[in-house]
């Protein structure tokens, strides 16, 4: 194998000697000779200056067509304002016009906001439809939070520029006209009250009557399984002890059993109160503690489990989270 690597070498050596020492010419790509101008390494180029013939032509194809953009500054429009940018832009604008009056007037005066103008903000989905932008509502909470503090200040020394910008987000009704009306009872007479309970919603007529009772065109015992249903149905009656006095005929629809029932319990509470309007007392929380306590010490048990029949119950059902079974409850832990 070496004696072949030493020949091949030798033949490599032997090719050099008889190759010729000039250089040779290298192959160049033909060239065309260029029509406007020549490219050349010196300084002193040669322009082909173009025939009149030509010049006139290109002046009659300016004159045919005009030249676009002729006295215009910009080529695309520039939005007026930075917001423009911004995930809501006209959104934004507000607020950076009311933090800027802020910003301005802080030094002025302030009254408590108890005595401040009573004023009824637009909510955030009416916002939200008005400028068909998707408002956070952390955001609007920031903004009408900016508001109230600039509807603070002093009645006698407000700004006007600053009654008008908080015009945006004023609600065109009137606070003082939204007041609940009367229920009276009808000419049948028949007093309604509306109830709710979580997700139910329960309407009921209440009338004097025997007792009767139905749900849905069902009685007591086949609207209600359980009990205690039963009982939280009827529980204004009987806890003020007219259960055999007025008769109820009730709608209810949503949610499972014990929120109908409870959201029944509020509406015969309601209709309750407009035919006999001194039971109110009786019926709210903590009131007949007094009146009970001197006839009988077990009536007073009795009407403090009573108390609440005309109060809404706020509480709803709490919502999964990730990572848990339930709404509280965690995964067990396992060491291995």
């Amino acid at each position: 194998m070496s004696t072949f690597t030493q020949s091949l070498r030798q033949l490599r050596c032997q090719g050099k000697a008889f190759r010729a020492p000039w250089p040779q010419p290298a192959w160049q790509r033909a060239s065309f000779p260029l029509a406007i101008r020549t490219i050349a390494t010196e300084t002193s180029t040669s322009i082909v200056e173009p025939k009149p013939d030509a010049l006139a032509l290109s002046t009659d194809a300016n004159s045919k067509f005009a030249m676009p953009f002729q006295g215009v500054d910009h080529a695309r429009a520039v939005p007026l304002s930075a917001s423009y940018f911004s995930r809501e832009p006209q959104f934004n604008e507000m607020y950076l016009r009311i933090a800027r009056l802020l910003t301005k007037y802080h030094a002025l005066p302030i009254v408590p906001s108890s005595n401040a103008p009573p004023t009824a903000w637009v909510k955030l989905q009416e916002m939200r439809s008005k400028l068909g932008e998707p408002i956070k509502a952390s955001h609007y909470a920031k903004v009408i939070r900016v508001a109230k503090r600039l509807n603070q200040i002093e009645p006698s020394l407000f700004p006007e520029e600053v009654r008008a910008a908080l015009e945006e987000f004023k609600r065109d009704i009137n606070p003082f006209m939204n007041v609940p009306h009367e229920v009276i009872i009808d000419k049948y007479g028949r007093a309604v009250g509306v109830g709710k309970r979580k997700e139910s919603t329960a309407r009921a007529w209440v009338v004097e009557g025997t007792g009767e009772v139905l749900i849905n065109g069902k009685t007591l015992s086949q609207a209600f399984g359980r009990v205690h249903d039963r009982e939280s149905a009827v529980w204004a009656l009987q806890a003020t002890e007219r259960l055999d006095k007025y008769n109820i005929w009730a709608l209810v629809e949503g949610g499972g059993t014990t929120g109908q029932a409870e959201a029944l319990t509020l509406a015969v509470a309601k209709a309750l109160i407009v035919h006999e309007p001194a039971l109110k007392t009786a019926l709210r929380k903590g009131m007949c503690l007094i009146i009970s306590i001197v006839t009988n010490y077990f009536a007073v048990t009795n009407h403090m489990f009573a108390a609440g029949c005309i109060t809404r119950d706020p509480r709803t059902v709490e919502r999964k989270k990730h990572g848990h079974v339930k709404a509280r409850k965690m995964p067990a832990w396992v060491k291995r």
